[in-house]
C-alpha cells in the first residue's frame, strides 16, 4: 500500500466527513427542514436529482453518529487505490442506491442518510478484492462484514424506519463499481505487489494506471507519446535525439559512424 495514497484517502474521506458534519449542524438548526427539501421522494419526477444529495443528510444525532466510523473506514479501504476511481465508484453506488430508493420505495416517505453509501463500498471492497485477486482488499471486505454486522443487518427487509432498499441498491452499485473499475492485469503485475499464487497483497506505490490504459504503473505513458511499440524507444515526454548528419559504416571494420547507426537502431529510429 502506497503511504501517499492512504493519505489521500484520509483527506478525503475526512473532507467528506466534515461535511456531513457542518450539514448536520445547520439541519439541526433549522428544525430538520433540509431533510424535507433535498431528501429522496418515490417516484417524484421534480425530485429525482435528490439522489445525490440524501447521502450527505441525516435524521437526527444518532442516525449520524452510527454512519460516521463505518462511514471513514470504508471510504478509505475504497479510496485508497486511487481517487479518481474511488469517485466513479461513489457514483455509481450513489446512483444505484438513490435509484432503487426513487423507483421502488412505496408510500411518500423521504429517505436520507450515507448507509447506502456505507454499503456500497463494503460491497466495493470486497467485490474488488476477487476480481482484482487482492488480499488486501478481501481481508477488509470481510472483517468490516464482521465488525458492522449489525449495521449490515439493517439490509434485511421489515426493520422500521430503516430504507433496506436504499442498502440493497447501493450493496449492487458498490459490486457493479468493482466490476466496471476492476483494474487491468498488467498493471496489477507490474504494481510491485508481492504475489501468492495470483493473488496480491496490497498495491505498490506505483499503482497510478488507470482501468482499462495498460500502461505500467507510474509511468504516464499514454497512447501517441512517440514510444517505440517495441518498447525500446525513448521515454515518454523526453525529447527525441536529432541526427544531422549520417556515413555509411565503411566495409570490414567498425568506425564511430558505425556505432552511432548502432545506437539510434537501438533508440528505435
Amino acid at each position: 500500500m502506497s503511504l501517499r495514497n492512504l493519505r489521500n484517502a484520509l483527506i478525503v474521506m475526512g473532507a467528506f466527513l466534515a461535511l456531513i458534519w457542518i450539514l448536520q449542524v445547520v439541519n439541526w438548526a433549522d428544525s430538520y427542514r433540509l431533510d424535507q427539501s433535498f431528501g429522496i421522494v418515490p417516484r417524484n419526477a421534480g425530485r429525482l436529482g435528490d439522489i445525490f444529495s440524501a447521502p450527505f443528510l441525516h435524521a437526527n444525532w444518532e442516525h449520524i453518529e452510527g454512519n460516521s466510523v463505518p462511514l471513514l473506514v470504508l471510504g478509505v479501504a475504497a479510496a485508497y487505490r486511487g481517487i479518481a476511481r474511488f469517485l466513479a465508484a461513489t457514483a455509481i453506488i450513489a446512483i444505484l442506491s438513490g435509484l432503487t430508493v426513487w423507483l421502488f420505495q412505496s408510500g411518500n416517505s423521504v429517505t436520507i442518510g450515507a448507509s447506502g453509501i456505507i454499503f456500497g463500498y463494503f460491497g466495493y471492497v470486497l467485490v474488488r478484492g476477487i476480481v482484482d485477486r487482492n488480499l488486501l482488499d478481501l481481508t477488509v471486505g470481510i472483517a468490516a462484514g464482521a465488525l458492522y454486522y449489525s449495521i449490515l443487518a439493517v439490509a434485511i427487509p421489515g426493520t422500521p424506519g430503516i430504507s433496506w432498499l436504499g442498502h440493497l441498491g447501493g450493496l449492487i452499485g458498490g459490486i457493479l463499481a468493482a466490476w466496471l473499475l476492476r483494474a487491468p492485469r498488467p498493471a496489477l503485475a507490474a504494481s510491485g505487489a508481492r504475489n501468492f499464487g495470483g493473488w496480491t497483497l496490497g498495491i505498490g506505490s506505483g499503482s497510478g494506471a488507470a482501468p482499462g490504459s495498460g500502461a505500467a504503473p507510474g509511468t504516464g505513458a499514454s497512447s501517441g507519446n512517440g514510444a517505440s511499440p517495441r518498447g525500446d524507444g525513448p521515454r515518454a515526454g523526453s525529447a527525441r535525439p536529432r541526427s544531422t548528419s549520417t556515413t555509411k559504416p565503411t566495409p570490414g571494420g567498425s568506425t564511430s559512424a558505425d556505432d552511432l547507426l548502432r545506437q539510434l537502431d537501438d533508440m528505435g529510429f
